[in-house]
């Protein structure tokens, strides 16, 4: 019999077993287009000064570092896999950027801070992995500040059929095989494409969003749909 808490151990015990390659990983199984994910992001948030800035299911924190070329005032990046953490703050230490951003291990689904703390909230291929994602979502508009804005970047399905087809091809075949054999972990690189193919996307997150309370919510497919950036406001109280 599962425990509630099944989905969140084996995410946390995965990425902490990949902890050491996920970063290159990341850039060759990608080409180097997540770096240009993580870019638009950014630019999402340049306007918002001195923010503080929570980054859910921060990983190695590289979403976290590349918002720190917007100057903000914070960046507190949360992980529930301790591993990932620990490289990811020795990363920072080695930019000489630990004055402006800390990671810490916690949990998406119960943020250690006060309600109305952070300026934007973002996450960056997490959320398909909340054990809970109504819970994990009303976690961030809560402690969004109102007119806060949130930013989710998530894998998404390609419409056009043949980018669909080469797509299911890398994620199936090419994708859990060479992750394989660079992580040395066999499921993990099986994980993220059951992940993308079941996750909701497109207009139907953009649903889930409304649903939970947020305002002015949107979303832009990004390298022909393979990753779709979703923005959202929390209701300002003025």
């Amino acid at each position: 019999m599962k425990t509630p808490n099944k989905k969140k151990e084996n995410v946390s015990e995965m990425f902490n077993n990949i902890a050491e390659k996920y970063d290159f990983l990341n850039h060759f199984l990608s080409a180097g287009t997540d770096k240009r994910w993580r870019k638009y992001v950014r630019k999402q948030l340049k306007d918002i000064k001195n923010a503080e800035i929570l980054d859910v299911a921060c990983g190695t924190g590289d979403l976290a570092i590349e918002l720190a070329k917007n100057n903000p005032q914070k960046i507190i990046g949360i992980d529930i896999a301790e591993k990932m953490v620990e490289i990811g703050n020795k990363k920072i230490i080695k930019l000489g950027l630990h004055d402006k951003i800390n990671l810490l291990k916690a949990d998406a689904l119960k943020i250690p801070f006060d309600n109305d703390k952070f300026d934007a909230v973002t996450c960056a291929f997490g959320v398909r992995n909340f054990e809970n994602l109504e819970i994990g979502l009303k976690e961030m508009i809560r402690v969004l500040k109102p007119g806060g804005k949130l930013i989710i970047l998530e894998f998404s399905q390609p419409k056009s059929k043949i980018i669909k087809k080469s797509f299911k091809f890398y994620f199936h075949r090419l994708l859990p095989f060479i992750g394989e054999k660079i992580s040395k972990n066999k499921e993990a690189y099986k994980y993220l494409p059951q992940t993308v193919e079941t996750f909701p996307f497109g207009a139907d997150f953009k649903q889930i969003l409304d649903n939970q309370g947020f305002s002015n919510t949107n979303f832009k497919e990004l390298s022909f749909g393979i990753a779709t950036a979703y923005t959202a406001n929390k209701i300002s109280t003025k």
